[in-house]
């Protein structure tokens, strides 16, 4: 084996290790924060940089061939969806009148933006 190829390798296997760290950390976030907003801060980020991370190590073993064309596409997908998804439903939660954590001291949109000024649609 080339030395060429255990240096890609080597990089394959951290960017693997890395992005499965994050996801495992997503997760954990799923499980353990109190509340939608925190566990949807925790999905969206730390998830989208574990899936980033998985991909890239598939990018860097698989080089240009379909595969690694496929996982760059995908790559690129998750990163323009996954933080627009995570605000709208961030904003629907909060527009359907889920309420933040006992833990939580800051609600900038307050009173005033909240779920009361939502207007109904009439039937």
């Amino acid at each position: 084996m080339d030395i060429i190829g255990i240096i890609l390798d080597v990089i394959s296997v951290f960017f693997l290790v890395v992005g499965l760290i994050f996801l495992c950390l997503g997760m954990l976030g799923l499980l353990r924060l109190p509340d939608v907003y925190n566990r949807l801060h925790a999905t969206t980020k730390v998830a989208t940089l574990g899936a980033l991370g998985v991909l890239l190590s598939i990018i860097v073993q698989a080089g240009y061939t379909p595969m690694g064309v496929k996982a760059f596409t995908v790559a690129i997908f998750i990163l323009l969806t996954a933080p627009i998804s995570g605000h709208m439903i961030g904003k629907a939660a909060y527009h359907s009148g889920v309420k933040l954590c006992e833990g939580s001291c800051l609600d900038e949109y307050g009173p005033e933006h909240g779920p009361q000024s939502v207007p109904k649609r009439k039937k």
